[in-house]
Protein backbone atom coordinates (compact mmCIF):
# COMPACT_ATOMS: atom_id res chain seq x y z
CA UNK A 1 0.00 0.00 0.00
CA UNK A 2 1.40 3.46 -0.94
CA UNK A 3 2.90 5.71 1.71
CA UNK A 4 0.84 8.53 3.18
CA UNK A 5 2.06 12.03 2.10
CA UNK A 6 4.16 13.76 4.74
CA UNK A 7 1.81 16.76 4.94
CA UNK A 8 -1.21 14.52 5.59
CA UNK A 9 0.75 12.15 7.82
CA UNK A 10 1.62 14.98 10.17
CA UNK A 11 -2.08 15.81 10.63
CA UNK A 12 -3.23 12.18 11.36
CA UNK A 13 -2.56 10.75 14.81
CA UNK A 14 0.02 7.95 14.87
CA UNK A 15 -2.41 5.34 16.32
CA UNK A 16 -5.00 6.06 13.65
CA UNK A 17 -2.37 5.80 10.88
CA UNK A 18 -1.41 2.36 12.12
CA UNK A 19 -5.03 1.07 11.86
CA UNK A 20 -5.76 2.39 8.35
CA UNK A 21 -4.65 -0.87 6.61
CA UNK A 22 -6.96 -2.89 8.87
CA UNK A 23 -9.91 -0.60 8.10
CA UNK A 24 -9.28 -0.89 4.37
CA UNK A 25 -9.08 -4.70 4.62
CA UNK A 26 -12.45 -4.89 6.44
CA UNK A 27 -14.12 -2.62 3.88
CA UNK A 28 -12.78 -4.75 1.01
CA UNK A 29 -14.01 -7.95 2.65
CA UNK A 30 -17.48 -6.44 3.22
CA UNK A 31 -17.73 -5.43 -0.44
CA UNK A 32 -16.78 -8.96 -1.58
CA UNK A 33 -19.45 -10.60 0.65
CA UNK A 34 -22.10 -8.09 -0.42
CA UNK A 35 -21.30 -8.73 -4.09
CA UNK A 36 -21.62 -12.49 -3.61
CA UNK A 37 -25.03 -12.18 -1.93
CA UNK A 38 -26.42 -9.90 -4.61
CA UNK A 39 -25.26 -11.76 -7.69
CA UNK A 40 -25.73 -15.38 -6.59
CA UNK A 41 -29.02 -17.19 -5.81
CA UNK A 42 -29.18 -19.50 -2.79
CA UNK A 43 -29.91 -23.18 -3.37
CA UNK A 44 -33.21 -22.96 -1.51
CA UNK A 45 -34.99 -20.97 -4.25
CA UNK A 46 -36.49 -21.89 -7.58
CA UNK A 47 -38.58 -20.14 -10.20
CA UNK A 48 -42.35 -20.69 -10.16
CA UNK A 49 -44.48 -18.82 -12.67
CA UNK A 50 -41.72 -16.25 -13.17
CA UNK A 51 -41.36 -15.50 -9.47
CA UNK A 52 -38.99 -16.67 -6.77
CA UNK A 53 -40.50 -19.62 -4.90
CA UNK A 54 -39.05 -20.74 -1.62
CA UNK A 55 -38.49 -24.48 -1.33
CA UNK A 56 -37.96 -25.17 2.33
CA UNK A 57 -35.48 -27.83 3.37
CA UNK A 58 -36.66 -31.01 5.02
CA UNK A 59 -37.75 -30.46 8.59
CA UNK A 60 -34.87 -29.73 10.94
CA UNK A 61 -37.14 -29.83 13.99
CA UNK A 62 -36.06 -32.28 16.65
CA UNK A 63 -39.49 -32.27 18.29
CA UNK A 64 -43.06 -32.22 17.03
CA UNK A 65 -44.81 -28.83 17.22
CA UNK A 66 -47.28 -28.72 20.10
CA UNK A 67 -50.19 -27.70 17.88
CA UNK A 68 -53.56 -29.32 17.19
CA UNK A 69 -55.38 -28.51 13.97
CA UNK A 70 -58.96 -29.10 12.90
CA UNK A 71 -61.02 -27.75 9.99
CA UNK A 72 -64.75 -27.19 9.85
CA UNK A 73 -67.44 -25.03 8.31
CA UNK A 74 -67.83 -22.72 11.31
CA UNK A 75 -65.79 -21.52 14.27
CA UNK A 76 -65.81 -23.29 17.67
CA UNK A 77 -68.13 -20.70 19.22
CA UNK A 78 -70.86 -21.88 16.83
CA UNK A 79 -70.21 -25.64 17.10
CA UNK A 80 -73.02 -28.09 17.67
CA UNK A 81 -72.78 -29.90 21.00
CA UNK A 82 -71.33 -33.06 19.44
CA UNK A 83 -68.53 -31.10 17.77
CA UNK A 84 -67.85 -29.15 20.95
CA UNK A 85 -67.50 -32.44 22.83
CA UNK A 86 -64.90 -33.84 20.45
CA UNK A 87 -63.04 -30.51 20.34
CA UNK A 88 -62.87 -30.36 24.13
CA UNK A 89 -61.39 -33.85 24.22
CA UNK A 90 -58.33 -32.48 22.40
CA UNK A 91 -57.90 -29.38 24.53
CA UNK A 92 -58.53 -31.16 27.84
CA UNK A 93 -56.06 -33.97 27.12
CA UNK A 94 -53.43 -31.63 25.67
CA UNK A 95 -53.41 -28.51 27.88
CA UNK A 96 -49.94 -27.46 26.74
CA UNK A 97 -50.85 -27.45 23.04
CA UNK A 98 -52.09 -24.64 20.82
CA UNK A 99 -55.51 -25.50 19.38
CA UNK A 100 -56.79 -23.93 16.17
CA UNK A 101 -59.72 -24.48 13.81
CA UNK A 102 -59.66 -23.26 10.22
CA UNK A 103 -63.12 -22.56 8.84
CA UNK A 104 -64.81 -21.79 5.54
CA UNK A 105 -64.34 -18.12 6.45
CA UNK A 106 -60.64 -17.96 7.28
CA UNK A 107 -59.06 -20.83 5.32
CA UNK A 108 -58.33 -18.67 2.28
CA UNK A 109 -56.56 -16.08 4.41
CA UNK A 110 -54.43 -18.82 5.94
CA UNK A 111 -53.46 -20.19 2.50
CA UNK A 112 -52.66 -16.72 1.13
CA UNK A 113 -50.50 -15.92 4.15
CA UNK A 114 -48.44 -19.13 4.28
CA UNK A 115 -48.23 -19.76 0.55
CA UNK A 116 -48.09 -16.12 -0.52
CA UNK A 117 -45.05 -14.05 -1.57
CA UNK A 118 -43.87 -13.31 1.97
CA UNK A 119 -43.44 -16.99 2.84
CA UNK A 120 -43.55 -20.01 0.51
CA UNK A 121 -44.38 -17.88 -2.52
CA UNK A 122 -46.47 -20.48 -4.33
CA UNK A 123 -49.08 -18.52 -6.28
CA UNK A 124 -49.94 -21.70 -8.20
CA UNK A 125 -51.05 -23.38 -4.97
CA UNK A 126 -52.99 -20.33 -3.81
CA UNK A 127 -54.74 -20.03 -7.18
CA UNK A 128 -55.59 -23.72 -7.28
CA UNK A 129 -57.07 -23.70 -3.78
CA UNK A 130 -59.12 -20.61 -4.56
CA UNK A 131 -60.60 -22.20 -7.68
CA UNK A 132 -61.79 -25.45 -6.03
CA UNK A 133 -65.48 -25.65 -5.15
CA UNK A 134 -65.72 -29.27 -3.92
CA UNK A 135 -65.75 -29.18 -0.11
CA UNK A 136 -64.14 -32.58 0.48
CA UNK A 137 -61.29 -31.81 -1.94
CA UNK A 138 -60.55 -28.53 -0.17
CA UNK A 139 -60.68 -30.30 3.19
CA UNK A 140 -58.17 -32.94 2.10
CA UNK A 141 -55.91 -30.41 0.42
CA UNK A 142 -55.99 -27.99 3.36
CA UNK A 143 -54.86 -30.57 5.92
CA UNK A 144 -51.77 -31.37 3.86
CA UNK A 145 -51.01 -27.67 3.38
CA UNK A 146 -51.31 -26.99 7.11
CA UNK A 147 -49.03 -29.88 7.96
CA UNK A 148 -46.40 -28.73 5.48
CA UNK A 149 -46.49 -25.11 6.63
CA UNK A 150 -46.62 -25.65 10.40
CA UNK A 151 -46.84 -29.31 11.36
CA UNK A 152 -48.36 -30.67 14.57
CA UNK A 153 -51.40 -32.92 15.00
CA UNK A 154 -54.28 -32.95 12.52
CA UNK A 155 -57.65 -34.50 13.39
CA UNK A 156 -61.02 -34.41 11.64
CA UNK A 157 -63.74 -32.53 13.50
CA UNK A 158 -65.57 -35.76 14.40
CA UNK A 159 -62.51 -37.44 15.92
CA UNK A 160 -62.35 -37.68 19.71
CA UNK A 161 -59.03 -37.83 21.55
CA UNK A 162 -58.85 -40.84 23.86
CA UNK A 163 -55.23 -40.31 24.90
CA UNK A 164 -52.88 -37.28 24.94
CA UNK A 165 -50.99 -36.56 21.72
CA UNK A 166 -47.76 -37.37 23.54
CA UNK A 167 -48.88 -41.01 23.44
CA UNK A 168 -48.73 -40.98 19.63
CA UNK A 169 -45.01 -41.61 19.96
CA UNK A 170 -44.24 -44.75 22.01
CA UNK A 171 -41.60 -44.31 24.70
CA UNK A 172 -39.09 -46.51 22.88
CA UNK A 173 -38.76 -43.88 20.10
CA UNK A 174 -37.11 -40.47 20.26
CA UNK A 175 -38.76 -37.45 18.64
CA UNK A 176 -35.49 -36.67 16.89
CA UNK A 177 -35.70 -40.05 15.11
CA UNK A 178 -39.21 -39.61 13.68
CA UNK A 179 -40.64 -36.97 11.33
CA UNK A 180 -44.16 -38.31 10.89
CA UNK A 181 -46.62 -40.53 12.82
CA UNK A 182 -49.40 -42.29 10.91
CA UNK A 183 -51.63 -45.31 11.49
CA UNK A 184 -53.14 -48.11 9.44
CA UNK A 185 -56.80 -47.63 8.46
CA UNK A 186 -57.77 -50.42 6.07
CA UNK A 187 -55.76 -53.64 6.03
CA UNK A 188 -57.66 -55.98 3.71
CA UNK A 189 -55.10 -56.98 1.04
CA UNK A 190 -57.10 -60.09 0.14
CA UNK A 191 -59.34 -57.73 -1.84
CA UNK A 192 -56.48 -56.07 -3.73
CA UNK A 193 -57.73 -57.49 -7.07
CA UNK A 194 -61.39 -56.60 -6.52
CA UNK A 195 -62.57 -54.17 -9.23
CA UNK A 196 -64.20 -51.81 -6.72
CA UNK A 197 -62.63 -52.54 -3.33
CA UNK A 198 -59.10 -53.18 -4.58
CA UNK A 199 -57.72 -49.62 -4.69
CA UNK A 200 -59.15 -48.92 -1.21
CA UNK A 201 -58.19 -52.19 0.47
CA UNK A 202 -54.80 -51.04 1.84
CA UNK A 203 -54.44 -47.53 3.23
CA UNK A 204 -53.10 -45.37 6.01
CA UNK A 205 -55.42 -43.18 8.05
CA UNK A 206 -55.47 -39.47 7.24
CA UNK A 207 -58.29 -38.37 9.52
CA UNK A 208 -55.63 -38.19 12.26
CA UNK A 209 -51.86 -37.97 11.90
CA UNK A 210 -48.89 -36.03 13.23
CA UNK A 211 -45.83 -34.61 11.50
CA UNK A 212 -43.12 -32.02 11.63
CA UNK A 213 -43.26 -29.00 9.29
CA UNK A 214 -41.67 -28.80 5.84
CA UNK A 215 -41.75 -32.51 5.08
CA UNK A 216 -41.29 -33.04 1.32
CA UNK A 217 -44.00 -35.71 1.28
CA UNK A 218 -46.65 -33.15 2.30
CA UNK A 219 -45.71 -30.66 -0.41
CA UNK A 220 -45.44 -33.46 -2.97
CA UNK A 221 -48.93 -34.60 -1.99
CA UNK A 222 -50.29 -31.09 -2.59
CA UNK A 223 -48.57 -30.89 -5.96
CA UNK A 224 -49.84 -34.38 -6.91
CA UNK A 225 -53.41 -33.29 -6.17
CA UNK A 226 -52.99 -30.14 -8.24
CA UNK A 227 -51.76 -32.14 -11.23
CA UNK A 228 -54.53 -34.72 -10.77
CA UNK A 229 -57.25 -32.06 -10.62
CA UNK A 230 -55.87 -30.31 -13.69
CA UNK A 231 -55.93 -33.61 -15.57
CA UNK A 232 -59.51 -34.32 -14.47
CA UNK A 233 -60.62 -30.86 -15.58
CA UNK A 234 -58.95 -31.29 -18.98
CA UNK A 235 -60.60 -34.68 -19.53
CA UNK A 236 -64.01 -33.35 -18.55
CA UNK A 237 -63.51 -30.19 -20.61
CA UNK A 238 -64.41 -27.91 -17.69
CA UNK A 239 -62.54 -25.52 -15.37
CA UNK A 240 -61.34 -26.93 -12.06
CA UNK A 241 -64.21 -25.18 -10.30
CA UNK A 242 -66.69 -27.39 -12.20
CA UNK A 243 -64.96 -30.78 -11.92
CA UNK A 244 -67.34 -33.61 -10.93
CA UNK A 245 -66.02 -36.56 -8.90
CA UNK A 246 -67.50 -39.78 -7.55
CA UNK A 247 -66.61 -41.44 -4.25
CA UNK A 248 -63.81 -43.61 -5.58
CA UNK A 249 -62.21 -40.70 -7.41
CA UNK A 250 -62.09 -38.67 -4.21
CA UNK A 251 -60.54 -41.54 -2.26
CA UNK A 252 -57.94 -42.18 -4.95
CA UNK A 253 -57.21 -38.56 -5.84
CA UNK A 254 -57.04 -36.72 -2.51
CA UNK A 255 -58.09 -39.10 0.25
CA UNK A 256 -56.51 -42.07 2.04
CA UNK A 257 -55.35 -43.81 -1.15
CA UNK A 258 -53.53 -40.70 -2.38
CA UNK A 259 -52.06 -40.16 1.09
CA UNK A 260 -50.88 -43.78 1.25
CA UNK A 261 -49.32 -43.72 -2.21
CA UNK A 262 -47.34 -40.55 -1.42
CA UNK A 263 -46.04 -41.99 1.86
CA UNK A 264 -44.95 -45.25 0.22
CA UNK A 265 -43.10 -43.32 -2.49
CA UNK A 266 -41.30 -41.30 0.18
CA UNK A 267 -40.35 -44.45 2.09
CA UNK A 268 -38.86 -46.01 -1.04
CA UNK A 269 -36.67 -42.99 -1.72
CA UNK A 270 -34.27 -44.37 0.85
CA UNK A 271 -32.45 -47.72 0.54
CA UNK A 272 -33.77 -50.57 2.66
CA UNK A 273 -32.18 -53.88 3.45
CA UNK A 274 -35.46 -55.69 2.82
CA UNK A 275 -35.96 -54.28 -0.66
CA UNK A 276 -38.93 -52.24 -1.88
CA UNK A 277 -41.47 -51.20 0.75
CA UNK A 278 -45.00 -52.40 -0.08
CA UNK A 279 -48.16 -52.87 1.93
CA UNK A 280 -46.91 -56.31 2.93
CA UNK A 281 -44.63 -54.50 5.38
CA UNK A 282 -47.71 -53.34 7.34
CA UNK A 283 -50.20 -56.19 6.90
CA UNK A 284 -51.32 -57.68 10.20
CA UNK A 285 -48.88 -55.46 12.07
CA UNK A 286 -49.08 -55.81 15.86
CA UNK A 287 -46.26 -53.47 16.85
CA UNK A 288 -45.40 -50.06 15.44
CA UNK A 289 -42.36 -49.67 13.22
CA UNK A 290 -40.29 -46.83 11.76
CA UNK A 291 -39.41 -46.75 8.06
CA UNK A 292 -37.57 -43.77 6.56
CA UNK A 293 -38.34 -41.68 9.68
CA UNK A 294 -42.07 -42.42 9.33
CA UNK A 295 -43.57 -44.12 12.38
CA UNK A 296 -46.45 -46.41 11.40
CA UNK A 297 -48.82 -47.41 14.23
CA UNK A 298 -51.05 -50.47 14.03
CA UNK A 299 -54.70 -50.22 13.03
CA UNK A 300 -55.87 -50.07 16.65
CA UNK A 301 -54.24 -46.67 17.23
CA UNK A 302 -56.32 -44.38 15.01
CA UNK A 303 -58.92 -46.72 13.44
CA UNK A 304 -60.27 -48.91 16.23
CA UNK A 305 -63.91 -49.97 16.17
CA UNK A 306 -64.35 -50.20 12.40
CA UNK A 307 -65.53 -53.80 12.40
CA UNK A 308 -62.87 -54.84 9.90
CA UNK A 309 -59.08 -55.02 9.47
CA UNK A 310 -58.81 -56.60 12.94
CA UNK A 311 -59.06 -53.10 14.35
CA UNK A 312 -60.24 -54.04 17.85
CA UNK A 313 -62.30 -51.61 19.93
CA UNK A 314 -61.93 -48.24 21.59
CA UNK A 315 -61.46 -49.75 25.04
CA UNK A 316 -58.15 -51.27 23.96
CA UNK A 317 -55.02 -49.91 25.57
CA UNK A 318 -53.54 -48.92 22.21
CA UNK A 319 -56.59 -46.97 20.96
CA UNK A 320 -55.62 -43.30 20.74
CA UNK A 321 -58.65 -41.71 19.05
CA UNK A 322 -62.29 -42.49 18.29
CA UNK A 323 -63.79 -41.56 14.93
CA UNK A 324 -67.52 -40.83 15.31
CA UNK A 325 -68.18 -40.29 11.56
CA UNK A 326 -70.97 -37.79 12.22
CA UNK A 327 -69.30 -35.25 9.93
CA UNK A 328 -68.63 -37.77 7.15
CA UNK A 329 -71.60 -36.87 4.96
CA UNK A 330 -69.56 -35.98 1.87
CA UNK A 331 -70.34 -39.33 0.09
CA UNK A 332 -73.89 -38.03 -0.40
CA UNK A 333 -72.39 -35.55 -2.89
CA UNK A 334 -69.92 -38.07 -4.31
CA UNK A 335 -71.87 -41.36 -4.46
CA UNK A 336 -70.27 -44.79 -4.53
CA UNK A 337 -70.91 -47.23 -7.33
CA UNK A 338 -74.24 -48.90 -6.63
CA UNK A 339 -75.41 -51.84 -8.71
CA UNK A 340 -79.01 -51.28 -9.87
CA UNK A 341 -80.11 -54.63 -8.42
CA UNK A 342 -77.69 -55.26 -5.54
CA UNK A 343 -76.56 -51.85 -4.31
CA UNK A 344 -73.15 -50.95 -2.89
CA UNK A 345 -70.55 -53.60 -2.14
CA UNK A 346 -69.15 -51.32 0.59
CA UNK A 347 -72.19 -52.16 2.67
CA UNK A 348 -70.50 -55.51 3.29
CA UNK A 349 -67.91 -53.63 5.38
CA UNK A 350 -65.15 -55.94 4.09
CA UNK A 351 -66.92 -59.13 5.15
CA UNK A 352 -65.53 -61.81 2.81
CA UNK A 353 -68.73 -63.88 2.56
CA UNK A 354 -70.87 -60.82 1.88
CA UNK A 355 -68.49 -59.59 -0.83
CA UNK A 356 -68.37 -63.04 -2.41
CA UNK A 357 -72.17 -63.19 -2.62
CA UNK A 358 -72.33 -59.66 -4.06
CA UNK A 359 -69.81 -60.63 -6.74
CA UNK A 360 -71.75 -63.80 -7.58
CA UNK A 361 -75.06 -61.93 -7.78
CA UNK A 362 -73.55 -59.30 -10.07
CA UNK A 363 -72.00 -61.97 -12.30
CA UNK A 364 -75.31 -63.86 -12.49
CA UNK A 365 -77.17 -60.63 -13.29
CA UNK A 366 -75.11 -60.23 -16.45
CA UNK A 367 -76.41 -63.59 -17.76
CA UNK A 368 -80.08 -62.76 -17.15
CA UNK A 369 -82.57 -61.67 -19.74
CA UNK A 370 -83.77 -58.08 -19.76
CA UNK A 371 -87.05 -59.13 -18.14
CA UNK A 372 -85.24 -60.97 -15.33
CA UNK A 373 -82.95 -58.02 -14.74
CA UNK A 374 -85.90 -55.65 -14.51
CA UNK A 375 -87.54 -58.02 -12.04
CA UNK A 376 -84.41 -57.96 -9.85
CA UNK A 377 -84.30 -54.17 -10.01
CA UNK A 378 -88.00 -53.98 -9.08
CA UNK A 379 -87.41 -56.31 -6.15
CA UNK A 380 -84.61 -54.11 -4.90
CA UNK A 381 -86.73 -50.97 -5.23
CA UNK A 382 -89.52 -52.68 -3.31
CA UNK A 383 -87.06 -53.69 -0.60
CA UNK A 384 -85.69 -50.15 -0.46
CA UNK A 385 -89.21 -48.75 -0.06
CA UNK A 386 -89.87 -51.26 2.70
CA UNK A 387 -86.66 -50.25 4.46
CA UNK A 388 -87.47 -46.56 4.06
CA UNK A 389 -90.95 -47.15 5.46
CA UNK A 390 -89.49 -49.07 8.41
CA UNK A 391 -86.96 -46.30 9.01
CA UNK A 392 -89.73 -43.69 8.82
CA UNK A 393 -91.80 -45.61 11.38
CA UNK A 394 -88.80 -45.90 13.67
CA UNK A 395 -88.27 -42.15 13.40
CA UNK A 396 -91.92 -41.52 14.20
CA UNK A 397 -91.72 -43.85 17.19
CA UNK A 398 -88.57 -42.13 18.36
CA UNK A 399 -90.29 -38.76 17.99
CA UNK A 400 -93.32 -40.02 19.93
CA UNK A 401 -91.10 -41.42 22.68
CA UNK A 402 -89.29 -38.12 22.83
CA UNK A 403 -92.58 -36.24 23.12
CA UNK A 404 -93.76 -38.71 25.75
CA UNK A 405 -90.51 -38.24 27.65
CA UNK A 406 -90.95 -34.48 27.50
CA UNK A 407 -94.52 -34.81 28.71
CA UNK A 408 -93.47 -37.06 31.61
CA UNK A 409 -90.69 -34.66 32.51
CA UNK A 410 -93.10 -31.73 32.42
CA UNK A 411 -95.60 -33.61 34.60
CA UNK A 412 -92.84 -34.47 37.09
CA UNK A 413 -91.74 -30.86 37.21
CA UNK A 414 -95.33 -29.69 37.78
CA UNK A 415 -95.85 -32.28 40.53
CA UNK A 416 -92.58 -31.25 42.17
CA UNK A 417 -93.66 -27.61 41.95
CA UNK A 418 -97.08 -28.46 43.44
CA UNK A 419 -95.49 -30.36 46.35
CA UNK A 420 -93.10 -27.49 46.99
CA UNK A 421 -95.95 -24.98 47.03
CA UNK A 422 -98.00 -27.24 49.32
CA UNK A 423 -95.12 -27.60 51.77
CA UNK A 424 -94.56 -23.84 51.69
CA UNK A 425 -98.26 -23.27 52.43
CA UNK A 426 -98.20 -25.65 55.41
CA UNK A 427 -95.09 -23.99 56.82
CA UNK A 428 -96.75 -20.58 56.47
CA UNK A 429 -99.84 -21.86 58.30
CA UNK A 430 -97.73 -23.28 61.15
CA UNK A 431 -95.86 -20.00 61.41
CA UNK A 432 -99.14 -18.10 61.59
CA UNK A 433 -100.47 -20.40 64.34
CA UNK A 434 -97.29 -19.87 66.35
CA UNK A 435 -97.66 -16.11 66.15
CA UNK A 436 -101.34 -16.23 67.23
CA UNK A 437 -100.45 -18.25 70.37
CA UNK A 438 -98.22 -15.47 71.73
CA UNK A 439 -94.50 -14.93 72.11
CA UNK A 440 -92.17 -17.89 72.06
CA UNK A 441 -91.25 -18.87 75.72
CA UNK A 442 -87.60 -18.72 76.75
CA UNK A 443 -85.60 -21.96 76.88
CA UNK A 444 -86.19 -24.17 79.87
CA UNK A 445 -83.24 -23.62 82.20
CA UNK A 446 -83.70 -27.02 83.80
CA UNK A 447 -82.73 -28.74 80.59
CA UNK A 448 -79.51 -30.70 81.27
CA UNK A 449 -77.66 -29.13 78.35
CA UNK A 450 -78.61 -25.64 79.46
CA UNK A 451 -77.68 -25.88 83.17
CA UNK A 452 -74.66 -23.82 84.26
CA UNK A 453 -71.41 -25.70 84.75
CA UNK A 454 -70.66 -26.70 88.35
CA UNK A 455 -67.39 -28.42 89.09
CA UNK A 456 -67.63 -31.52 91.21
Amino acid sequence: MGAIPAALRNRIPTQLRRTVPLYLFCITLFVIVLYANIFSLPDSTSSVLGRTSKVLPASSHTTFPRKIWQTWKIDPYSFEQRDSNTARSWTSKNPGYRYEVLTDYNDMSYVEYHYGPERLNRPDIVGMYRSINLTIIKADLLRYMIMYAEGGVYADIDVEALKPASRFLPARYKQSEVDMVIGVEIDQPEFRDHPILGPKSMSFCQWTFMCKPHLPVMLRLVENIMAWLSDKAAKQGVPISDVALDFDEVILGTGPSAFTAAVLVEMNKHPHSGGKITWDSFHGMDESRVISRVLVLNVEAFAAGQGHSDSGNHNARGALVKHHYHASNWPSKHPRFAHPAFGEVERCNWDAECVRKWDEDVAAYKTMSTEEQQKKISQRKTEQLRQLDAARKLQEQAAQLEQLGLAVKKAEEEESKRQFEEEARRMAERHQETISEGPIPPPLLHHPLLLPYRPK
